[in-house]
């Protein structure tokens, strides 16, 4: 498998050569076009336990697509929201991804779900997140660019929560609120990661809760009549 993300940080798109047999696996939507004859299918990547777990607890699709090339082929992908992609090695490593930023994968590559327990508005509660783990090729997706941060052993940094995408198994984080209520319904923030290394994160430059807020002053309801 060779790949290549073009046309980034803001409108990426993943390119990637299969060799005949070779395959990778997508999520749905996410396929733009294709050159050479490729296979497709659909199935309960996981298991039917896992991919239940995943639909009903990380929102992601209960179903993935699988592109087997029969001939030497070249297969497109592109997430559903504008910004950057990233290909991580795994290497035998445990991958935590928030459940909008999973695009693909190639490789021996199992999903499931990963949790974190927190403070949250109003008392205890859980925040689901997708686990990849294996030896494969993991491609995330982002809403702005991707930063990808290096922490050594101990080192910590506490991060908005919307600006996660990735967290790798090696790093201990947990979820909690930041400050009280007043800055959260005053000063417009909300939950935090606190995390500690060693290990990488990677990080969104932008997010889709801000972008939604900001259009919201300029959209106008519509009135019953």
């Amino acid at each position: 498998m060779e790949y290549v993300v073009e046309k980034g940080p803001e409108y990426s798109v993943l390119k990637v050569k299969l060799l005949p047999g070779e395959s990778i696996t997508a999520e749905p939507g996410s396929y733009m076009l294709h050159r050479g004859e490729v296979e497709v299918g659909t199935g309960l990547s996981g298991g039917v336990f896992g991919a239940l777990q995943r639909a009903f607890a990380a929102s992601l699709p209960l179903f993935l697509n699988t592109f087997r090339a029969r001939t030497p082929a070249e297969i497109w992908f592109v997430p559903s929201i504008p910004g950057d992609i990233k290909a991580v090695s795994l290497r035998g490593a445990e991958i935590a991804v928030q459940d909008t930023s999973y695009l693909a994968h190639f490789g021996d590559v199992k999903l499931g779900v990963a949790f974190k327990g927190f403070k949250g508005l109003l008392g205890e509660g859980e925040i689901f997140w997708l686990k990849a783990s294996g030896s494969g090729t993991l491609f995330i997706n982002s809403f702005g660019a991707i930063e990808e941060l290096e922490l050594g052993p101990g080192e910590r940094v506490t991060l908005d929560n919307g600006h996660a995408v990735a967290i790798e198994g090696s790093v201990k984080w947990n979820i909690r609120r930041l400050g009280g209520f007043k800055t959260l319904f005053l000063g417009g923030e909300g939950l935090v990661i606190d995390a500690v290394g060693p290990g990488r994160i990677w990080i969104q430059t932008r997010t889709l809760a801000a972008l939604a807020s900001a259009l919201s002053k300029y959209i106008t309801k519509g009135e019953k009549k």
